[in-house]
């Protein structure tokens, strides 16, 4: 009887370990978390007059075949841009929005 009980016993501290390794691969097989955040995007209203920073000035795309957008040739010393699908006339040299066209 000592012998059968000592048998078991040994049986069983042999085989705990490979029923532990079983049991973490199982909980290696998780979902995905998957975190949700509300974006907010502000569009920005251009108005005449308004100054424009070198940093909006660098977004912006330089529309030259103005009229493919049915747009009329800028003065001297302004350039049409374009912004989303807004086309600015714009001083070149201070940034002076002097007219918006909204599409």
């Amino acid at each position: 009887m000592k012998k059968l009980t000592t048998v078991f016993l040994a049986a069983a501290v042999l085989a705990a370990p490979l029923l532990a390794t079983t049991d973490a691969s199982a909980q290696d097989h998780r979902r995905p978390v998957v975190v949700e955040r509300d974006v907010h995007v502000t569009k920005y209203r251009w108005t005449r007059g308004h100054r424009m920073t070198p940093v909006e000035r660098r977004h912006m795309r330089e529309v030259r075949d103005y009229h493919r957008y049915r747009l009329s040739a800028p003065p001297r010393g302004y350039r049409w841009v374009q912004v989303d699908h807004n086309f600015l006339l714009i001083g070149a040299v201070n940034g002076v929005i002097a007219n918006v066209v909204i599409r």
